[in-house]
C-alpha cells in the first residue's frame, strides 16, 4: 500500500518544522554565548548559515553540510 498523498504533505511539514526548532535553538545557544545585548545580524546569518547577495539572503551549504 502506498504513501497518501496527505501522509507525504505530513510527513515534509514534520521536516520543516524540526528544521525550525533546530535552528531557532543554533540562535539560542549563539546568543547565550555573546556578551552583548542582541546578536549582530552578521552572526544571525552566520548561525543560520545565510549568505546576503545583492537580491536578499541566500541559505547555502557551509562547512560541508548540505542545505536544509
Amino acid at each position: 500500500m502506498g504513501s497518501s498523498c496527505g501522509s507525504q504533505t505530513t510527513d515534509h511539514q514534520d521536516r520543516v518544522a524540526l528544521a525550525e526548532i533546530e535552528l531557532c535553538g543554533e540562535l539560542m545557544i549563539a546568543a547565550s554565548a555573546v556578551g552583548e545585548e542582541r546578536l549582530s545580524t552578521a552572526r544571525i546569518d552566520e548561525v543560520l548559515e545565510v549568505r546576503r547577495t545583492g537580491g536578499g539572503a541566500a541559505r547555502v551549504p557551509l562547512h560541508g553540510q548540505r542545505v536544509r
